[in-house]
């Protein structure tokens, strides 16, 4: 800030009874008045009479012919003043040499700053104006759309099953969604719950699926079908004669549910590791499933023994009895009489478990000294489980067996039984089947 000057023109006033020694020290003062002053009124100095009286009349007069207008201001006074003036304009004594050299650098500071900030002010937009979009450069082509397109969902052709008729010895072609009904209305009873004949559907698709991906035809007479209609593979039914049949018993509330199970289960199938898994499946459960290794031999990662507790509560054939003679059963696991010492034959213990399964089956017995699996003795026997007891009276033999089936997969009744209890047919396959997950039967096969 540049220094305000003020000229004051300050006539020199000798106080009262001012000794004679002390003008000589006044005249020295005169140093600081301004230049300006010094210069102009030096010779009227020199021949002006100091008037020890200024206050007085003729004082006065003399100053107005002088040409001297406002009032007198004592030397002393007119130092006070600047020395405050100075201090208001920042020229006091707080502003030393050292600090003068920083005041370029402020202002140099204080330019960049308005620098910044001003067309920052600018620019910013006020709350009241709307943002203006940014305008785009016309195309020369086709106007884009930027409405997102919904995608739309990849379709496959419904894959066609053949099926080998062994009552006619001929094959019907026919789509796979109508070969799974003929599968459900022969396999699982028609008053079973919604949810159970969706599983039973979900599991008969993934068992041909299977069949289908792997190009499956073992069991077959003919090398024209993919599959027969018996229990080597899935029993079957054509769906015609099953509507047919149903509406002339007046089932046609059965038939509808059957349809409706097969619609919202449509191209569903049970997959592990990305394949179509081996959907065993049977009847009614001694209260477990069994382990594929304990029954077919093989090690399968999602057949694996679960507790199955329906079963008993609701399958009118979970527990049956069968008599047999001795001899009979000798014959049928072609075993001579002679094996059975004669004390063994009176106290009934020529038959003998020597092991049992996870899913509390036989594993393996004992019968006229010989070893078999309790696959093997169900097989031969014709029992309905491989988990049963026995008693002897005389010559005969009473079997008792619990369950029906192999014991592998899903137990139908027990699928019937979780679907009372408001299971849907994804939790009831989950449960029989471990570790699986679900895929699109027309996709996969649409990849072979």
């Amino acid at each position: 800030m540049k220094e305000a000057r003020i000229q004051v023109k300050v006539p020199l006033v000798p106080r009262p009874m001012m000794e004679e020694s002390k003008q000589t020290s006044d005249a020295g003062m005169e140093k600081d008045k301004p230049a300006a002053m010094n210069t102009r009124n030096s010779a009227a100095e020199a021949k002006r009479t100091i008037n020890p009286n200024p206050t007085g009349a003729s004082g006065q007069s003399e100053r107005e012919s002088r040409g001297i207008r406002g009032p007198v201001i004592e030397l002393d006074q007119f130092r006070r003043v600047k020395r405050r003036r100075m201090r208001t304009f920042g020229r006091g004594r707080r502003w030393s040499s050292g600090s003068r050299r920083w005041q370029p650098a402020a202002a140099v500071s204080v330019l960049l700053a308005l620098a910044l900030l001003i067309p920052a002010i600018l620019v910013w937009p006020g709350t009241s104006d709307p943002v203006k979009p940014i305008p785009v450069a016309p195309s020369t082509g086709s106007v884009t759309n930027t409405v997102p397109v919904p995608a739309v969902p990849v379709t496959y052709p419904e894959p066609n099953v053949r099926v080998y008729l062994s009552a006619t010895g001929t094959t019907m072609n026919l789509p796979l969604e109508e070969y799974v009904t003929g599968v459900v209305a022969a396999e699982m009873p028609a008053e079973f719950r919604l949810e159970a004949l969706k599983a039973q559907a979900i599991a008969a698709r993934t068992f041909i699926v299977r069949r289908l991906a792997a190009n499956d035809t073992s069991g077959v007479p003919s090398g024209d079908a993919d599959v027969t209609d018996t229990v080597s593979h899935q029993v079957f039914l054509p769906p015609d004669q099953v509507e047919k049949e149903w509406t002339r018993l007046g089932k046609a509330e059965e038939w509808e549910k059957l349809q409706q199970a097969i619609r919202e289960s449509r191209d569903a199938v049970m997959t592990y590791q990305g394949k179509a898994i081996t959907a065993s499946f049977f009847s009614t459960s001694n209260g477990y499933t069994e382990n594929a290794e304990d029954v077919w031999g093989n090690v399968v990662p999602y057949l694996k023994s679960v507790a199955s507790p329906w079963d008993q509560k609701l399958a009118p054939g979970f527990k049956e009895t069968v008599t047999m003679k001795r001899s009979e059963i000798l014959q049928k696991l072609n075993l001579s009489s002679s094996a059975i010492p004669v004390t063994a034959q009176e106290g009934g213990s020529w038959m003998e478990v020597l092991s049992t399964t996870e899913g509390h089956r036989i594993k393996e017995m004992q019968i006229a000294g010989s070893t078999f699996s309790g696959p093997e003795v169900r097989k031969l026997l014709g029992l309905r489980s491989s988990q049963f007891s026995w008693t002897t009276e005389g010559d005969e033999v009473q079997i008792t067996t619990y369950g029906y089936g192999h014991g592998v997969g899903m137990s139908q009744w027990g699928a019937n039984g979780m679907a009372q209890e408001g299971h849907t047919a994804t939790q009831i396959l989950k449960h029989y089947y471990t570790g699986i997950s679900f895929g699109q039967a027309s996709k996969m096969l649409a990849k072979q």
